[in-house]
């Protein structure tokens, strides 16, 4: 067994001398969390666009009803003629538009109906829906206003008190109960935090660590075909002490490079304590396990370097796509069934428990124990079917 370990040892230093290897294991999944943090790290988790085409310019309550859209911090408002924004309807390039027509603020000062108008194709899209919804309530909001002056002024008529002086009186008394209203809403975070560093960081790791320990198929591929396996047999070695040699040394690459990508989670984000961090190196070193298994049954299924590469690729793919790496399948779904098949699936779920909820390792023993089974039969599978020599034993 021991010259099982200096195998390891060799393909460790190997791997570290590699730049190439190091480059791809480190620095592009850190490059790919940048990008994803930078992209989905805002505080809102809506931003979107306001369509207007306002036929009332100048009116008193079309502008009012713009000032009150262009304050909401997650829309922005763009002006449309209406030539442009039919034409842009029709060909697809707008969902949805609203439409303020031209006697908007003189029905509403004779105490009329006026109406806003929606356009839109299909069903809006979601975000189109969103933005109309925003639009309603700021309008809802004006209707309010009018119905609370019609009837503060069937009650003082007759009074002698000035219209405008109602008017004034109830827009004061409708913006103190605006800032400070009779029934408030708190919103309280349930389950994990929306934090996109501890959301994303488990399904980088997850997905970097199954793809670089896959794609190690490839090298094993390359050894056999040059024939570097069958004179490592020369020595003392036996099949046995070879086979395992490589596997731990894939396991190895795996921890290390989920070891870096975690400390540097740990220094940059303060996301782990001491035993959370260690924790989630015995996750990784399960799941780097499971993983290097599933690389030797390619290793010894696959033909050439490249046919491993593209089994391995397809295969990380769609674990990552099945496993819940970026969204969570909805349940009763095709998919979700399918991903029960995913290693992400379980690695994922078990890293979400320790970064993001804080869990322990008696948390995931489900996820630690299929994890552990994948990787005892992929070991077994693997080890019958691992040949030196292309074609043979």
């Amino acid at each position: 067994m021991i010259r099982a370990f200096i195998i390891t040892l060799r393909e460790v230093q190997g791997y570290l001398r590699d730049k190439a290897a190091m480059a791809f294991g480190l620095l592009l999944p850190i490059v790919t969390f940048a990008l994803m943090y930078f992209a989905f790290g805002g505080e809102s988790l809506f931003n979107g666009t306001a369509y207007i085409v306002n036929e009332d310019e100048g009116g008193e309550y079309s502008t009012l009803l713009l000032e009150k859209l262009e304050e909401i911090d997650i829309l922005e408002v763009e002006y449309l003629p209406r030539s442009e924004a039919d034409k842009k309807l029709d060909d697809s390039d707008l969902l949805m538009v609203v439409y303020i027509p031209s006697d908007f603020s003189e029905k509403l000062a004779a105490g009329e109906h006026a109406q806003l108008v929606f356009k839109q194709r299909g069903n809006g899209g979601q975000e189109g829906q969103i933005v109309a919804s925003l639009v309603r309530a700021e309008a809802e909001e004006m209707n309010q206003e009018f119905q609370v002056k019609s009837q503060v002024s069937g009650i003082l008529a007759g009074s002698g008190i000035p219209e405008s002086q109602i008017i004034t009186t109830t827009r004061t008394l409708l913006a103190l109960e605006r800032a400070n209203p009779t029934v408030s809403v708190r919103e309280e975070a349930v389950g994990s935090s929306p934090d996109p560093v501890r959301q994303f960081l488990p399904g980088v790791v997850s997905m970097f660590v199954l793809f670089a320990i896959t794609l190690t198929a490839a090298s094993l591929i390359e050894e056999r075909r040059l024939g570097t396996l069958e004179r490592l047999m020369t020595t003392r070695l036996s099949i046995g002490q070879l086979f395992f040699g490589k596997f731990l040394a894939s396991t190895s690459r795996g921890l290390i490079q989920t070891a870096i990508l975690l400390a540097l989670g740990y220094i940059v984000f303060q996301i782990f304590s001491p035993v959370s961090f260690l924790s989630c190196l015995v996750i990784t070193l399960v799941f780097a396990a499971a993983a290097s298994a599933l690389g030797m049954i390619i290793a010894s299924i696959a033909k050439t370097p490249d046919q491993a590469s593209w089994i391995a690729v397809f295969i990380t793919m769609a674990m990552v796509m099945l496993g819940g790496t970026f969204f969570t399948p909805a349940q009763d779904t095709i998919f979700y069934t399918l991903g029960r098949f995913s290693l992400t699936t379980y690695s994922n779920s078990a890293f979400r428990t320790m970064i993001a909820e804080g869990g322990s390792l008696g948390d995931v023993g489900t996820e630690l124990g299929i994890l552990a089974a994948v990787a005892v039969v992929g070991l077994i599978i693997s080890r019958l079917t691992f040949r030196v020599m292309p074609g043979g034993r």
